[in-house]
């Protein structure tokens, strides 16, 4: 018999996806199936300080997990995982024989010795114990060695190898495997629980396989299509496999495949799990994967961009995601302060007494061209365009705030004057894109004004207009987000994944509200921001 085991956490980790509401049938069916496959173990999801939910794999105690395990078992064995300051010890029923069989407690390298002390209580309520370090590619040689001095003295069933951040590669997998191997005790399993940052698990699990100590025993996590917190996991079908062919195996994958169609590939919807740029990134520089995301969702940033910001968080914000942070380090970042006095006076008086209009980049520029046609004539309007150069209209001013679109205008021949925040200082000097202090205004002080903050090219170009005293300005394009990103502009390649749809249209209404207090604001061409007469 392999000292290779499996263990599946679909229900653990997969419940990053759909809130662990899996439905208790789905649950008792993903169990039944891994245990006719010949799993070793199935975690069935968290014991958490929460109010127990039959459809929801989180438990109270177990007691509750007792409902829903099956009579047939099988040779499978069964866990849950515990956070240390989310679960109260007192809650733990003493162990049984009817529940659960081993409990996985988790901690930081901040709260070792807590987290430690909880496995001393549950090893005392008579359970195996798996010790799962969060982020041990954050440990240093050193931190390991201290932690494996202290794991040896409590004598846990098993400590895991557990790569947070997806940022392992295979030397440091052999690096790290060859300090546990050499230090910690030869009864105590060593885990393993890898993630797909860097589209390495499956790589990285046979590396895994080939280094083993012969005689050490090992356990191998692994979930049901990967499915777990974005990117996801080793996918179990492919390892019980690799295992069958290379390690003398005894699994059937096809309960596992069956349990893919049945429940887990529908999930997909909720939240596409599996290879990302934004968890590429964060495995980079080894931090949380919200931090990646919170910068790519801003939709403005080019990658370089995204990088120069990541590579600046301090270690010691790396392990726990800090939004107040990171959003310091955006708005640092975008705030590259000038002397814009020359270029608002300039403005001021090429634009003293005249109308404006503003083009954003929405469909109806197209569908009702007309209209914006005929005001065009009849007013003469100063024309500004809103982060894109217009094909079907010539504008006077670009006035552009994002990274992003900045990069698609750059070369163009046809280019009108641009009018550039500056925060996009530094790209005008890379692209050689004229002298960038003719026509460059400060990014924070058009994101910010007495309404707060917004990035928004639109509501920044009519705080810019507000502040040069232009008074009557009309508005074509500036359609607002559906949920065909690509109906929403003029070219089918500016639509993008990050466009947050009805949450991002409700906080431009609430801004446009109190614009249209201050300026005359006329909207030529239909608007989900527009108020109903």
């Amino acid at each position: 018999m392999s000292d290779i085991k499996l263990l599946d956490c679909t229900l653990r980790d997969g419940g990053y996806i759909n809130d662990w509401k899996f439905g208790e049938y789905t649950i008792k069916d993903v169990m039944a199936k891994l245990i006719e496959s010949g799993v070793d173990y199935i975690e069935v999801g968290f014991l958490r300080d929460c109010v127990y939910e039959p459809d929801k794999a989180l438990y109270n105690n177990c007691a509750e997990i007792a409902r829903i395990l099956p009579e047939n078992r099988g040779n499978t064995k069964f866990t849950a995982m515990s956070l240390h300051n989310k679960y109260s010890i007192d809650k733990l029923e003493p162990y049984d024989g009817k529940t659960i069989d081993a409990l996985r407690v988790t901690f930081h390298d901040y709260d070792i010795d807590e987290g430690l002390e909880y496995i001393r209580k549950v090893k005392e309520k008579g359970y195996k114990v798996f010790a799962n370090p969060i982020n041990i590619m954050g440990y240093s040689d050193q931190m390991i060695l201290g932690l494996l001095q202290k794991i040896n003295e409590i004598q846990p069933y098993a400590f895991s190898i557990v790569d947070t951040f997806g940022s392992m590669m295979k030397d440091d997998l052999q690096r790290i495997y060859s300090l546990i191997e050499h230090n910690l005790r030869k009864d105590i399993v060593i885990g393993l629980h890898l993630h797909e940052n860097l589209a390495l698990s499956y790589s990285l699990a046979q590396d895994f396989i080939g280094m083993k100590a012969s005689g050490r025993n090992c356990v191998i996590d692994a979930s049901m299509l990967g499915m777990g917190r974005s990117p996801g996991n080793l996918c179990m079908e492919l390892i019980m496999d690799y295992m069958n062919k290379r390690e003398s195996g005894h699994y059937d994958v096809n309960p596992v495949l069956d349990g893919i169609d049945d429940h887990i590939a529908c999930l997909k919807q909720i939240e596409p799990w599996g290879y990302n740029t934004a968890y590429s990134i964060s495995a980079k520089y080894n931090l949380h994967r919200n931090y990646a995301e919170f910068l790519l969702d801003k939709g403005r940033l080019r990658a370089k961009q995204i990088n120069q910001i990541l590579g600046s968080i301090e270690d010691h914000k790396k392990t726990a995601y800090d939004e107040a942070y990171i959003e310091g380090l955006y708005q640092d970042f975008q705030n590259r302060a000038v002397d814009d006095a020359r270029t608002l006076k300039e403005l001021a008086g090429r634009l003293a007494g005249r109308k404006c209009l503003i083009l954003a980049p929405g469909s109806s520029i197209v569908g009702e061209r007309e209209k914006v046609t005929s005001y065009i004539e009849a007013e003469k309007p100063v024309i500004i365009s809103a982060n894109f150069v217009p094909d079907t209209y010539r504008a006077d001013y670009v006035f552009c705030c994002n990274a992003m679109r900045f990069e698609m205008m750059l070369g163009r021949k046809d280019m009108p004057e641009l009018v550039i925040t500056s925060n996009l200082l530094e790209m005008c000097a890379d692209e050689g894109a004229g002298d960038p202090k003719s026509m460059i205004v400060n990014y924070t002080d058009l994101r910010f004004d007495e309404m707060g903050s917004s990035d928004n090219s639109v509501i920044m170009l009519l705080r810019l207009l507000k502040r040069l005293e232009v008074s009557d300005v009309a508005l074509a394009g500036f359609d607002g987000y559906r949920k065909d990103m690509k109906a929403n502009y003029v070219a089918d390649h500016m639509a993008s994944q990050h466009t947050k749809g009805e949450e991002e249209n409700k906080k431009i209404r609430e801004r446009m509200e109190q614009m249209e207090k201050q300026i005359n604001i006329r909207y030529l061409t239909k608007s989900l921001y527009q108020r109903e007469a």
